[in-house]
């Protein structure tokens, strides 16, 4: 068990979260592993439902699910990697969205627009 607290404006709040495992792991270990589990929910899975909507993504069909996971990755892989605006993932995908030398820059098709 994990038992978290947090204060906000003067309310505590505590969540307690389970996990289970049959490693023989002593506590600073174990701290590590759950950090690192949310190190990934808070840097990947955070940014692909809130920037990429992908919760509420409708494709059931065949591999069609899967293969749109594949471009969100693939696209928030090219927005992390620019570094020439000073924006977020969501900017970022903004400004590829009004300005088109930008988007092509994203995608490697013309190298030095800025």
């Amino acid at each position: 068990m994990v038992e978290s607290s947090r204060e906000i404006q003067g309310k505590v709040t505590i969540e307690r979260r389970y996990y289970l495992s049959s490693l023989k792991l002593d506590v600073e270990t174990f701290a590590r592993a759950v950090r690192g589990h949310w190190a990934v929910e808070n840097k990947l899975h955070w940014v692909m439902d809130v920037c990429f909507r992908e919760d509420q993504s409708r494709a059931r069909q065949g591999y069609a699910a899967e293969n749109l996971a594949t471009l969100r990755r693939l696209a928030l892989n090219l927005l992390k990697q620019e570094k020439t605006k000073k924006r977020g993932i969501r900017g970022k995908m903004l400004a590829a969205s009004w300005h088109h030398p930008y988007l092509l820059k994203l995608l490697g098709l013309l190298p030095n627009a800025f």
